[in-house]
This record gives structure tokens, C-alpha cells and sequence, in this order.
């Protein structure tokens, strides 16, 4: 295992668990590419605005995260993000497992996967339990995500 990654994965949660998007942001590379099932693929500085976006709007936040395991180019690790989903006044437990592939000291890319199905069902109530499985709502979720990390970056 290697200290210096292990490392690197805890202070990167470390950082979430305070909402210090900034301090987050500092263990990418600038070339960073980050994805998840709701906001697909991420690149760059694009990233990094989608950590300061959430910070930013958490509320009711809480983080725990095990697991962390790292290798001389590698890690992963388990989290669990506890939160109000804004939209709809719900509470989400959301469990993801990470994966991270690290270079020069810096993680440059980053896959969160969690059931987007089990999200939905949390985050949108009825909606998500009776159509969040479907192609045609978890494209929905994916164009809201989108769409609003896009107006956080204007407004920023």
C-alpha cells in the first residue's frame, strides 16, 4: 500500500467532511476526469466547480467514509454522504464506492458508483421509486445535474 496515496484519499474526505471544496479540489490535477451516475463524466475545472457547487448548497451534510486503500498508482474507498436534497426536502443516504487513479501525487481520475435507482427513490420520492430505474428519468437527473452546475458556474 502506499502511505503517500492513502493519504492523499483521506485528506481529499477529510476536506468533504469539513465542505472545503478548495482544500478537495487541491488533490486532483488539472487534468482531472471525474465520473458518477448522476453527473457522467467531468473534466478539469469542471470538477472541481461540481465539489464547490455542492459544498456550497449542502445542508443538513454529513460524511463518514472507510476503506481506504491505495496502491503506488491507485485507491479506492467507501463513503457514505448523508444530506437534504434541496429540490424536493428529502433526506438522501447516498453509499459509493470511489475509485481513484493518482499520478504524480495528484489524483487525476475519479469514479464515484453508487444505484442511481436507490438515489432516486431517496431524492424524488414517488417518482424515483416508479420510474427511477428508467433510462428516460436517470437522463432527466443526469440534464438537471448538468444544467445546474452550469448555472452555478455563471453565478460564480
Amino acid at each position: 500500500m502506499s502511505d503517500a496515496n492513502r493519504d492523499l484519499i483521506t485528506r481529499f474526505y477529510q476536506a468533504f467532511q469539513r465542505l472545503d471544496a478548495e482544500a478537495m479540489v487541491a488533490c486532483y490535477s488539472d487534468d482531472i476526469v471525474f465520473s458518477d451516475p448522476v453527473f457522467g463524466t467531468l473534466r478539469g475545472r469542471d470538477a472541481g466547480d461540481m465539489w464547490r457547487m455542492l459544498t456550497a448548497r449542502a445542508k443538513e451534510f454529513s460524511l463518514t467514509f472507510d476503506q481506504v486503500r491505495a496502491d503506488a498508482g491507485s485507491g479506492c474507498a467507501h463513503w457514505v454522504a448523508t444530506y437534504l436534497f434541496s429540490q424536493t426536502g428529502r433526506i438522501v443516504i447516498n453509499d459509493i464506492q470511489a475509485r481513484f487513479v493518482i499520478r504524480d501525487g495528484l489524483v487525476c481520475q475519479h469514479d464515484d458508483s453508487f444505484d442511481l435507482w436507490r438515489w432516486s427513490r431517496q431524492a424524488l420520492g414517488m417518482p424515483g421509486v416508479l420510474l427511477g430505474w428508467s433510462p428516460m428519468l436517470q437522463n432527466k437527473v443526469r440534464q438537471q445535474a448538468f444544467k445546474g452546475l452550469r448555472a452555478f458556474q455563471q453565478a460564480s
